[in-house]
């Protein structure tokens, strides 16, 4: 259906190039010590790629391939302004789709949000250093008397810099949400159907104060907040992945568009391949994937499994031996 997750750009002649089973063995364990060139890393892996990405404040163009009726879903949450809430197994595709999304719109980087046990709306909007204006306070009173600007210490979370006005949306991920507290979707709500939060350490200054330029993704790109409030133009595209570990409340699902991305068939997985390693891949490929299908048939796999056990066969490794083919294509879901 899609590609892997997180899976970065890559083009045709991505596959390393072919070695023998002997010279693909890096790590021999017989205790010689031989300095051996490294090999280039899977496109996936590249992380040189990502911060040059990162630096041009664009996303990075991934291969990213998505059926009609997925791809409608998509747009009617673009023009509903509504956050896509997308679910499948894991590798079907779901946080890359915020990077295609962003990649095919242009609208930059995307703003990554990843939700654990511990993930608060606090932290998603802003964090405010209160010990660290205090520390500058006293040291600027005992010099010359001044007080510091208060927006140097609020930083905008990933959710606060998406709701900076923009005339273009940027585009959110908030990954695994069903990982987060229980009240976590409930707390959104207020948000995304507002558009705006306050904050308070701001909304306490004096109502003719000037607006005050908080930290935001951007450290050359402060954003003014005027009477302590941070109203968006546009809503973000807001992309929330769940891997329905556990069900969210009928007030927050009326507000989002709901995707479930399916597992791709095999001729997606062949068009997964082709794009993430060349059409030349799928010379030698018919047999990994009858495994990766019979696999996938008896339990959990994801997409990337199949690319992993492609590139790692071009590369000289002998998947035939049973404990590697293994390794490379073991299950998800149960005890390792």
């Amino acid at each position: 259906m899609t590609t892997p997750e997180h899976l970065p750009g890559s083009s045709a002649g991505d596959l390393p190039p072919a070695v023998s089973s002997d010279d693909w063995r890096l790590f021999r364990g017989d205790g010689e010590r031989v300095e051996v060139p490294f090999p280039a890393a899977p496109p996936w892996r590249r992380f040189d790629e990502r911060r040059s990405s990162t630096v041009a404040k664009d996303s990075d163009p991934r291969p990213y391939l998505i059926g009609p009726n997925e791809a409608d879903i998509v747009n009617a949450a673009l023009h509903l302004r509504r956050p896509l809430l997308v679910t499948g197994q894991p590798g079907t595709g779901k946080s890359s789709l915020a990077h295609a999304v962003a990649h095919e719109l242009a609208l930059g980087r995307v703003l990554q949000w990843p939700v654990n046990s511990r993930s608060t709306l606090q932290d998603a909007l802003y964090q405010y250093d209160a010990v660290g204006r205090l520390r500058e306070a006293t040291l600027r009173r005992d010099a010359d008397g001044t007080e510091p600007d208060i927006g140097q210490y609020i930083r905008l979370g990933p959710l606060g810099n998406a709701l900076v006005p923009r005339e273009r949306p940027r585009v959110l991920l908030i990954d695994e949400l069903d990982k987060g507290d229980v009240d976590l979707p409930n707390d959104l709500l207020t948000v995304f159907e507002e558009g705006e939060f306050a904050i308070p350490e701001l909304t306490r200054l004096p109502e003719n104060h000037a607006p005050v330029h908080v930290q935001t993704d951007d450290p050359d790109d402060p954003a003014p907040v005027t009477r302590g409030r941070l109203c968006c133009r546009e809503f973000p595209v807001v992309v929330i992945t769940s891997n329905g570990e556990r069900d969210f409340p009928p007030a927050f699902l009326r507000r989002c568009v709901r995707l479930d991305l399916p597992e791709p068939d095999e001729r997606r997985l062949r068009e997964i391949v082709a794009a993430h390693l060349g059409p030349e891949a799928l010379t030698d490929v018919d047999d990994l994937l009858g495994e990766f299908l019979g696999r996938r048939a008896a339990g959990e796999l994801a997409t990337d499994q199949l690319l992993n056990a492609v590139y790692l066969r071009n590369g000289g490794a002998d998947l035939d031996a049973g404990s590697l083919l293994q390794a490379v294509l073991h299950q998800l879901g149960g005890a390792v």
